[in-house]
């Protein structure tokens, strides 16, 4: 006997499945299951189900001021199974911010700001002397399950007069810490796009990918992308939406799709205004965007699930094998017109849209 089995679900692209999940791990699955089980979960072929959303840059350490959230309002909540906070903390705060996120019932984790604090203020790597390779070393080793990567924001807000040095610095800690996933943030020059992406190897991200300032990958001028945008991609460097508040362009991504450049994954950046006040709202919003750019929901599903589970190593997540863990996202999708909008005001019809309706996180059911 099985401890929940999940019987007359069916996958994105219509093919029935059933799951039977025991001990926060999936037992088994197949078409059929013939299996008894202390709890049945009866989908009748109505909805969708998927290895459980993953939303890998957001910001939910919920002590800082300027960038913050809480797990479960944008996690399980909302129908996503894990989130990444995407360098909130660094190596002075980290800490503290496991055990709360320890608490939660989203899995939760975390990419190290290489900036000591993280961001508790907007230029955190304006000041060299906060980028401390020992202390990230020793956080890393602290905490080895909880911090699965390394952050640097790589804009002029940030880094002040520094340039490209701290992105030098992180790929520095990145070599010397077993090579982890590294992602970048990118914004307003300096330091010029060009000159991060030379920096940047297969399976590092690069988050914020669509964005639409004149630093981004498309060429204002001649509505083209880049040429040195297509050698990071073409050789494997990971484009992450990060859609964020300033970070979301339909006109960038849309020229992109129609280029053949298609994002890798999908994220949100999102953090409690952007939550509240939009444009960001949650994941699932932000997979309606990419449906109308041109996206597959196959596709689309993928990038939130099986996708981010690469990219960050999460070895037990993001597949819905035997062995994985039991997470799961219960979702429909409605034929019903909405409004979106970009990080720029810019505004586009929806006529789908995906709404979480039951979400599992090791083996535990809770509905949204």
């Amino acid at each position: 006997m099985v401890e929940t089995l999940i019987k007359n679900g069916r996958l994105i692209d219509g093919s029935p499945i059933e799951i039977a999940i025991t001990a926060g791990k999936i037992e088994a699955v197949a078409e059929k299951l013939e299996l008894t089980a202390d709890t049945v979960l009866d989908l009748a072929g109505e909805g969708y189900l998927s290895a459980g959303w993953i939303d890998d840059h957001v910001h939910c350490y919920e002590k800082m001021k300027l960038y913050y959230d809480y797990p479960d309002q944008i996690g399980v909540e909302k129908g996503v199974t894990t989130v990444i906070d995407a360098g909130t903390t660094g190596a002075e705060n980290v800490r503290d911010f496991q055990q709360l996120a320890a608490a939660a019932k989203t899995n939760v984790y975390a990419l190290l700001n290489i900036s000591k604090w993280g961001i508790v203020e907007q230029d955190e790597l304006a000041d060299l002397s906060k980028v401390q390779a020992d202390l990230v070393h020793e956080a890393l080793a602290d905490l080895p399950d909880f911090i699965i990567g390394i952050k640097a924001r790589m804009s002029k807000t940030v880094v002040g007069d520094n340039g490209i040095t701290p992105l030098e610095l992180a790929k520095e800690i990145q070599a010397a810490n077993q090579h982890l996933p590294l992602m970048v943030h990118i914004g307003s020059a300096p330091p010029e796009l060009a000159e991060v992406l030379a920096h940047l190897e297969a399976g590092d991200i690069l988050t914020h990918c669509f964005n639409g300032k004149p630093n981004g990958i498309l060429d204002q001028a001649t509505e083209q992308i880049k040429a040195f945008v297509w050698e990071a991609y073409r050789k494997g460097v990971v484009f992450d939406i990060g859609h964020g508040t300033d970070s979301f362009n339909f006109h960038v991504a849309e020229t992109a799709f129609k280029a053949g450049m298609k994002a890798t994954s999908i994220s949100t950046d999102i953090y409690i205004r952007n939550r509240t006040n939009g444009p960001v709202f949650d994941l699932a919003t932000t997979l309606e965007k990419m449906r109308i750019v041109g996206y597959s929901w196959e596709e689309i599903i993928a990038m939130i699930t099986e996708v981010p589970a690469k990219n960050f190593q999460l070895t037990t997540k993001g597949q819905l094998k035997p062995g994985f863990d039991a997470d799961i996202t219960i979702f429909e999708l409605i034929e019903a017109q909405k409004e979106l909008t970009d990080s720029n005001g810019a505004t586009r019809i929806a006529t789908e849209q995906i709404k979480p309706v039951k979400t599992i996180i090791g083996g535990v059911l809770y509905d949204n």
